[in-house]
């Protein structure tokens, strides 16, 4: 069963669902809006172009990326993939998952986010996966809702909640070795 917007506001207000900081205009009718936080973690420009990834190899990705942090404007230019984060905490009960997809409007300028999945018993900030496919750089600024979460209920609750390494992660968290 997906979460109305009358289920998330009695979820959160009984502190089943928790998204801090909390604002009453990212409830939408059937999911909850998150904002970007300040940060973006690049490719790094000083990696030899030619070092394969192996994402299997802890050694292989380790410079794989650097954060940034404090932005005031995040600029993702044509043909550059990034890793952003929610301004956000979420944390789910055992019986709650989130769909996340990026809000339409930031896809029709060219922004590509792969669907992310929240799972039940998860808590932090949302790690997010970006795209610039379009020709032309485009700007986001810290706090603009970005993505949309769809919160749906579990038939039953689940066996093994989440507890993995992202757990109570708290901006962007760098991709972990297979």
């Amino acid at each position: 069963m997906i979460l109305s917007d009358f289920d998330l506001r009695n979820f959160i207000r009984e502190k089943r669902l928790v998204i801090d900081p909390f604002q009453e205009e990212i409830v939408r009718e059937n999911g909850v809006d998150l904002r970007l936080s300040d940060e973006v973690a690049r490719h790094n420009k000083d990696r030899d172009a030619k070092k394969i990834i192996d994402p299997s190899d802890a050694e292989s990705i380790k410079d794989e990326y650097v954060v940034e942090k404090g932005k005031e404007e995040i600029v993702i230019e044509p043909l550059e993939q990034v890793l952003l984060s929610t301004h956000e905490i979420v944390g789910l009960p055992d019986t709650l998952m989130g769909f996340v997809e990026l809000r339409s409007t930031w896809a029709r300028h060219g922004l590509f986010m792969p669907p992310t999945i929240i799972d039940a018993g998860f808590a932090g900030n949302v790690t997010l996966e970006v795209f610039n496919s379009s020709r032309f750089p485009i700007l986001l600024r810290p706090k603009v809702r970005f993505a949309h979460v769809i919160f749906a209920s579990t038939l039953n609750r689940v066996s093994n909640a989440y507890k993995g390494e992202y757990l109570n992660q708290r901006g962007i968290h760098l991709p972990k070795k297979l």
